[in-house]
């Protein structure tokens, strides 16, 4: 059920499908954001950090993808979203293999169209509004990362029935 080389070919194909262009590099397995930078520094734009949360009350699932030098607080985060203070937490593996096809480390945006509508999207809008010519993404595999435009990102998020909730991170919780 986990992600295979499958399913990086039917995100490639989906993108290609949409008319989205992508630049990928291949690098070493990573688990850390701080590993991949390593390997792709040199890849000028918004690199990204994902989280995957379960909303503890509701038990609904969230996706939240952030710049990968951000730090997020969970409270100030559940708060933001209307879910109260200490309703976030980190989802477990199998919950995440179940909606997203992917295991620890692959967490991506790019994984919701293997969704069926069971997950929130929340975008950190640094991604979006920062100017970055790129934004990146792991493909499905903590072996790549892949580089879209911001615009041709949030048609691809679109396409999958997903509208995400696009927060500034920067700004303190009311």
């Amino acid at each position: 059920m986990a992600a295979g080389p499958e399913l990086r070919e039917a995100l490639e194909r989906r993108l290609r499908d949409l008319g989205i262009a992508t630049v990928t590099a291949e690098h070493p397995q990573v688990l850390t954001v701080e590993e991949m930078m390593l390997h792709v520094q040199h890849m000028k734009g918004g690199h990204s950090k994902n989280l995957f949360l379960k909303d503890k009350k509701k038990k609904g699932f969230w996706l939240v993808t952030v710049l990968h030098n951000r730090q997020v607080n969970l409270n100030d985060l559940a708060k933001k979203l209307g879910l109260g203070s200490g309703n976030l937490r980190f989802a477990e593996e199998n919950s995440m293999l179940e909606k997203l096809r992917v295991g620890q480390g692959c967490a991506t945006p790019l994984a919701l169209f293997c969704d069926q509508g069971d997950v929130r999207l929340v975008l950190d809008a640094a991604l979006l509004e920062g100017g970055h010519e790129k934004v990146y993404f792991h493909p499905m595999t903590n072996s790549a990362t892949m580089g879209l435009s911001p615009e041709d990102f949030l048609k691809f998020v679109r396409s999958t029935g997903h509208d995400p909730i696009i927060l500034h991170f920067d700004e303190d919780v009311k």
